[in-house]
């Protein structure tokens, strides 16, 4: 593939650095970019659409991803259960709702509240359903978050539920990166675009202001002003058994903060808290906090408690009562306020447990549930008024299940559960550990077949993320088990460290100088898996996306010798220029700023683009990312295509027109870029 540095018209010189001359495809709609993207979609569907088994592929994408029988998720509020409902008729989407009751017997009578469909039709509008926040306790009135081809910049509307439609001279909120929440049936607190100067370098509003109903959001009066070099403003509204209070939380960086109580003369009131630490809930007086960082002789990962009315009363933060400590083998996933108890999801060496708090005579009573062993575990919904809960289960081999439980009551129904989307017969799953060069024992596991025989032929897939403490857990994916174990492939998923899965420490070791351990211990997974005998570097590939695409990026720059296929998504790979694209200076606190000098000395060691070599023997790459990724800039793997295909490295490129940082817009579009993926995958490594 021969492409050009920059289009011809805008060829003047002959450029002295090839970085520069990438800048242009920053240029995220400009008529030389898409050109540019369109050439590279044509050529890569021509070569993947071509092959025979792609149509066999996307129609059992389309056939589970549409699927009549998928499980039904919903949204507890009061007696009703909320779902947002996609579907071969339904391509955008449908909001509706039905009565507990019925969704417990499975004789649901769906009240449709709003077709989003009609709704894009109808305004010509390219609407993608993000979100709802309700009012609570009644849950009359609601504001919809709708966004153009699914970026993160949106509208924000009124909806009536009873009379099924927006609200006539409601609250609505022009399309901006916007974060509110409702304060009282009258007023809102809101963060948004309020005009030149009022977003922040991320990209972000830093600006908070109470908006009273009907007065024009210009007339909304300002509560609390950040600085432009800080991350972000959200107000939240935290409420159990009737009883509410409105915090906000200020973002110096993605991972300090300081938090402020709303008082009820309106004014903000700070609370001293640890800055590394976030809001997880209020339970009866007690207000939650997830500590991640050690404080007043509390460990990061520890959920503490303490009064909220003391601290109205007084401004400080007098008793701090544990309600559970992790230690250093786990993680808290979950916080879910119930009426009567707290609930908690938490991983112990990867592996999840449910656990219930209650609290009385001022102190915390915890016991361990046991419900789920062995699956995958966690809380799609409860309601801080009730004590209903949804739970779902699932495993790699195992399908998802939803349940309804009410654990104060002993109930425990099975509700939904997924008919096998492929064949597990002949499959079993291992946890095994990895030891990585600065000898950290890290979890892997693999999915593959008990008859496999150890001639380093088998197909292999690598996925891992390490990131922005987020832990990724051995869930069943019905796409990757149809198109990839199904048919011969086996699967590995590294827990590497920057992830979430032993807590703060687990993510903090791979922060800003020490990312390269995130690298290093994903590398140490492959060469474990390959070490074994179930497959080889011709047959070894990966894939991840956004930070997991920088990942991906630094596997294929740093270990090319470890892989024959790589699907990058979505990802961060200028690692130079990321804090000035879209959201990227958000990112700095767990990356560095590429504009100080000590932080480039460790930047410049992994960022991609900048590792590009000629002469190596790099796997043929796939990249993906999306034209309305407002979030991660498509110039970064708009740029590193382009920048392989001067040193003329073979790749693949696709860039979907809409979809958000997700890539995809709709299941139509997610059947066909999954078929795409999976494909090349088969190709590369079978």
């Amino acid at each position: 593939m021969n492409f050009p540095d920059v289009p011809s018209e805008q060829k003047t010189q002959q450029p002295i650095d090839p970085e520069q001359s990438l800048l242009w495809l920053e240029e995220i709609e400009s008529e030389a970019a898409l050109d540019w993207v369109k050439q590279q979609n044509a050529t890569t569907l021509k070569a993947l659409t071509s092959d025979p088994r792609f149509e066999q592929y996307q129609q059992e994408s389309l056939q589970i991803l549409t699927a009549s029988d998928r499980i039904t998720y919903g949204t507890l509020r009061g007696d009703f259960v909320y779902n947002f409902w996609q579907d071969q008729e339904h391509v955008r989407g449908i909001w509706r709702r039905a009565s507990l009751k019925q969704f417990r017997n499975q004789q649901r009578q769906w009240d449709v509240l709003l077709d989003v469909d009609q709704l894009a039709k109808g305004e010509n509008e390219n609407w993608i359903y993000k979100g709802v926040d309700c009012l609570k306790p009644d849950c009359q009135r609601c504001i919809i978050e709708l966004a153009p081809g699914g970026t993160d910049t949106a509208v924000y509307r009124e909806f009536d539920i009873s009379a099924k439609s927006f609200v006539k001279d409601g609250f609505e909120v022009p399309l901006a990166k916007t974060n509110l929440c409702w304060e009282n049936p009258d007023q809102l607190l809101i963060a948004t675009d309020w005009g030149e100067g009022t977003m922040n370098t991320s990209g972000y509003a830093r600006i908070l202001k109470r908006w009273k109903r009907g007065t024009p959001l210009s007339a909304a009066e300002t509560l609390l002003e950040t600085g432009m070099e800080e991350t972000f403003i959200h107000p939240v509204n935290l409420e159990h058994a009737h009883s509410q209070a409105c915090f906000v939380m200020r973002g110096h960086d993605f991972y300090h903060f300081s938090f402020y109580l709303v008082t009820e003369t309106g004014t903000l009131k700070q609370l001293p808290l640890p800055q590394k630490s976030s809001l997880s809930g209020l339970f009866q007086d007690q207000l939650l906090v997830e500590l991640k960082e050690d404080w007043r002789g509390f460990i990061a990962g520890a959920l503490v408690s303490f009064s909220l009315t003391d601290f109205r009363q007084t401004g400080k933060i007098n008793d701090v009562l544990t309600v559970f400590d992790p230690g250093k083998t786990g993680t808290i996933s979950q916080v879910q306020c119930a009426k009567d108890a707290v609930y908690l999801t938490g991983i112990e060496h990867v592996s999840t447990q449910i656990r219930e708090f209650t609290f009385e005579e001022n102190k915390w009573k915890g016991t361990l549930i046991p419900w789920g062993e062995h699956d995958v575990i966690s809380i799609s919904s409860s309601d801080s008024n009730s004590n209903d809960l949804l739970l779902s289960r699932d495993g790699f081999l195992q399908p998802s299940s939803l349940y309804y439980v009410n654990f104060r009551e002993g109930i425990e129904e099975q509700i939904q559960s997924t008919p096998a989307r492929f064949d597990t017969s002949g499959l079993k799953v291992e946890k095994n550990f990895a030891i990585s060069p600065d000898g950290m024992e890290v979890p892997y596991f693999l999915v593959s077949r008990h008859d496999t025989q150890l001639d380093h032929s088998t197909p292999v897939l690598q996925y891992g993320y390490g990131g922005f403490e987020i832990s990724i857990l051995p869930h069943y994916s019905p796409l990757l088990g149809k198109l990839w174990l199904e048919k011969g492939g086996a699967y590995v998923l590294a827990n590497i460290r920057g992830g979430g899965e032993y807590g703060p420490r687990w993510h903090d070791a791979a922060l800003l100088e020490n990312r390269q351990r995130a690298y290093d211990d994903f590398f140490a997974v492959a060469e474990a898996v390959q070490g074994r005998g179930l497959s080889s570097p011709k047959h070894y590939g990966a894939m991840g996306r956004s930070n997991g695409g920088l990942l991906m990026g630094v596997a294929f720059t740093q270990r090319p010798e470890l892989f024959n296929a790589i699907v990058c998504g979505v990802p961060l790979l200028d690692m130079k220029r990321f804090n000035k694209l879209l959201a990227g200076a958000s990112w700095m606190a767990e990356y560095g700023n590429p504009d100080l000098p000590e932080h480039w000395a460790y930047l410049q060691k992994y960022s991609p683009l900048q590792n590009l070599k000629p002469g190596q023997a790099y796997p043929k790459v796939y990249f993906f990312t999306s034209t309305k990724d407002d979030r991660v800039h498509p110039g970064h793997a708009r740029k590193m295509a382009a920048r392989m295909a001067q040193m003329g490295y073979d790749f693949y490129y696709y860039e979907n027109i809409e979809g958000g940082h997700k890539g995809t817009a709709n299941q139509k579009q997610e059947a066909m870029l999954s078929s795409l993926e999976y494909l090349y995958l088969m190709q590369q490594l079978a």
